[in-house]
């Protein structure tokens, strides 16, 4: 019996960004769906403006339900019925954050039954949907049960995670503690292991003050705490070296000899992975059950509805959440049947006959 192909969850995102746009874009090349079954979490209509404004003729298959979706077509599962959403490009609403969130909520809902095998999340807007600080807290809160997660950004040559997400600069300092970098660094290793098949991952972890706080003269918190943290995920096994300060970590393009890197806050691992892989990051939110990749971009208000949009980030959150669940497969596969005890007598599995000694060795050796 031929497999069935894996099944990709999409939402909808924010509606006044350009969320529609790169999922349009991305299938406008029809081979694509040759690999995989989409399910498009959103609106009809939605869609509809969007590509009318956009100039894009794309048929969708409109579904009430993930058990509709049906292969080499573009599913659209219908979240809103009837429903007008109001769309006004570049700006952010209350209407599209509750849109966005609906969508949401109706996949995680459908993950939970199997209707789906991965979820790429299109971008919204924190302000827009109440008391949300993100796609991964949310998601850990729904389906993890609150578990702590871990953002990476992936490209082929970089791959970044953040100690600290979504705080305030005034807060990072506070926010960082050795207990929390060695809870980061062993998620970090396991998900390198598991998710993207590194045998031995070499983990760098980056300094918070300039210059790695000179000796405490510009802050403590590399001698204090990361410093500390690094020592003791060491001593556990895990190949993490640090602090390194991030300029020079860089510039000198030391990233290059990891296979990983552990940044302190947001701006300490965005900005030189966005500047190092322009166009084709894909964020990935480690440490849940279901596999979870977004694009590395935003909103993108300031060109939402006129075309501009790149959506290669978009489309490679899409095959590495593909890449991610196979590799999860063949790892743990052979975790779910450990081989047997290689030592027996009479039958007994239990550890003492497993380490004792044969009786016919203690019996030659009472006769020496």
């Amino acid at each position: 019996m031929q497999e069935r192909k894996i099944r990709v969850a999409i939402t909808q995102g924010d509606t006044n960004g350009i969320g529609y746009e790169v999922i349009l874009k991305t299938f406008l090349e029809p081979d694509i769906l040759e690999l995989f079954t989409p399910i498009v979490y959103g609106s009809p209509k939605a869609a509809a403006y969007h590509a009318k404004a956009l100039g894009i003729e794309l048929p969708f298959n409109v579904i009430a339900s993930a058990d509709e979706a049906v292969d080499n077509r573009l599913n659209l599962l219908n979240c809103f019925g009837e429903e007008e959403i109001k769309i006004d490009f570049g700006v952010a609403t209350p209407e599209a954050g509750a849109a966005a969130q609906r969508a949401l909520d109706r996949a995680i809902a459908d993950y939970a039954s199997g209707g789906y095998d991965v979820l790429v999340t299109a971008p919204v807007c924190k302000n827009s949907i109440a008391s949300f600080t993100g796609h991964a807290d949310y998601l850990s809160q729904r389906i993890a049960d609150g578990k702590p997660v871990l953002t990476i950004l992936l490209s082929d040559d970089l791959r970044v995670a953040l100690v600290t997400n979504n705080v305030a600069i005034k807060d990072v300092a506070e926010a960082i503690t050795k207990q929390k970098i060695v809870e980061k660094a062993q998620l970090l290793h396991l998900s390198l292991r598991r998710d993207l098949r590194v045998n031995n991952p070499r983990i760098a972890v980056l300094a918070l003050n300039p210059r790695c706080g000179e000796d405490g003269v510009l802050g403590s918190e590399e001698q204090d705490i990361i410093a500390p943290a690094v020592e003791e995920l060491a001593a556990a096994g895990i190949q993490a070296f640090g602090p390194y300060a991030a300029d020079d970590f860089f510039s000198s393009a030391a990233y290059m000899r990891f296979d990983a890197v552990l940044a302190m806050y947001h701006d300490q691992g965005l900005a030189p992975f966005k500047s190092l892989t322009p166009g084709d990051g894909v964020r990935y939110t480690a440490g849940l059950p279901l596999v979870r990749t977004a694009p590395a971009h935003g909103m993108q208000y300031d060109i939402a509805g006129q075309g501009k949009a790149d959506e290669c980030s978009f489309r490679h959150a899409i095959f590495k959440a593909i890449d991610v669940w196979r590799n999860r497969q063949d790892y743990d596969e052979p975790m779910g049947n450990p081989l047997p005890k290689l030592y027996h007598e009479k039958r007994d599995d239990s550890e003492r006959v497993r380490f004792s000694t044969p009786k016919k060795d203690r019996e030659e050796t009472k006769a020496e």
